[in-house]
């Protein structure tokens, strides 16, 4: 049995999501996001790194990446952001006009959202005037160290569109659930909406996915290669085995040179680099997840002794083991300290973003 690459690897990384604002909105209005690094303190001060989406609930409205194109979404679309790039989300182009969501300078707003009871936190730019466009804004949050290959491997965005096809009915109705049950405010609901924004996270990566071309090199681009994704799943599956080149090349019926060449093409490192950096992971994982002695996690990452394996993750980190436990083990996240977004006032510059 072949291993799920994709979900050993968001299992390994650790993500997690939430759904923190309920936008309802009557035009004009534009709402500037940063680079999601900067709420990361305040949102989930444990993940290395920060994907932000939005999802459409009802009408029209306008998205732009930082240096990107603007993007129409419409009702049912999801639009993600990877790499937490800043972006405009605005009602028109045309933003002549003062926005009429005043955002407060700094993180004001991420400080608001902690301070609710229970997430989403609404915001209406015009309270009593009927809602033109409603969205829900969330964040994943995951692991970029000691090893993660998907975040390099996917685009700067994302726009997933609600085509109405018969196969695209189930996320439609998925999208439709989400954003229900952001409003619906029912206990156990933050629970739910962390999961259901992990289960969409996957779902775009499976689309995604299907539709690389087939010149496209890169981590996903390896797992949907017949050779390269068998070896990626073999090694996810027995990565302490004392795997060479010439071995995985045998279990995919490729000659050595040519698997090497191959693998490294469209991975962007040799087998033997990425083993070691899978290994690395599976032990980080253990070392902040398990009571597990250094020594005994050092064969389970491949290694026959505890030195070996300390100065390898050390290579690697920058730490040892010891050292990247103790920074790693803090107390658990609470949930008023991992809530929020920021959308700062600097308005003007954000429409001359838009506009450019």
């Amino acid at each position: 049995m072949e291993a799920d690459v994709l979900s050993d690897l968001l299992r390994a990384v650790r993500l997690r999501g939430a759904i923190y604002f309920d936008f309802n909105l009557s035009a004009p209005w534009v709402a500037a996001a940063p680079e999601s690094s900067r709420a990361a303190a305040i949102l989930m001060p444990h993940a290395d790194h920060l994907i932000e989406f939005h999802v459409v609930a009802r009408g029209q409205c306008w998205a732009r990446r930082l240096g990107g194109e603007p993007m129409l979404l419409s009702e049912g679309d999801a639009i993600v952001y990877p790499h937490g790039d800043p972006h405009v989300m605005a009602s028109s182009l045309d933003l002549n006009s003062v926005p009429s969501i005043d955002f407060a300078p700094g993180l004001e707003l991420l400080e608001r959202a902690r301070a609710v009871e229970q997430l989403p936190l609404v915001i209406e730019a015009q309270p009593g005037k009927p809602a033109e466009v409603s969205f829900v804004c969330g964040f994943l949050g995951c692991d970029l160290r000691p090893f993660n290959p998907l975040i390099a491997a996917l685009p700067r965005e994302i726009h997933i569109r609600r085509s109405g096809a018969r196969d695209d009915d189930w996320l439609g109705a998925f999208l439709s659930v989400t954003v229900g049950e952001a409003r619906a405010r029912r206990a156990g609901g933050q629970n739910m909406l962390a999961r259901m924004s992990e289960l969409m996270f996957v779902e775009l990566i499976r689309r995604h996915l299907e539709s690389l071309p087939d010149e496209q090199t890169g981590w996903l681009a390896g797992l949907r290669d017949r050779q390269v994704g068998k070896a990626l799943s073999l090694i996810h599956r027995e990565a302490a085995r004392a795997w060479t080149v010439a071995d995985l090349a045998e279990a995919v019926a490729s000659s050595r040179s040519a698997f090497a060449e191959r693998f490294a093409r469209l991975v962007g490192m040799s087998p033997m680099q990425y083993l070691t950096s899978w290994r690395m992971q599976l032990a980080s994982e253990l070392l902040v997840g398990s009571s597990q002695t250094i020594a005994a996690i050092a064969p389970q990452a491949g290694y026959e002794s505890e030195a070996a394996f300390s100065r390898a993750f050390r290579r690697m980190t920058g730490l040892p083991p010891a050292s990247w436990r103790r920074d790693r083990s803090a107390p658990a996240e609470t949930a008023s300290a991992t809530r929020g977004a920021s959308f700062p006032r600097d308005s003007e510059s954000a429409m001359g973003d838009l506009q450019t």
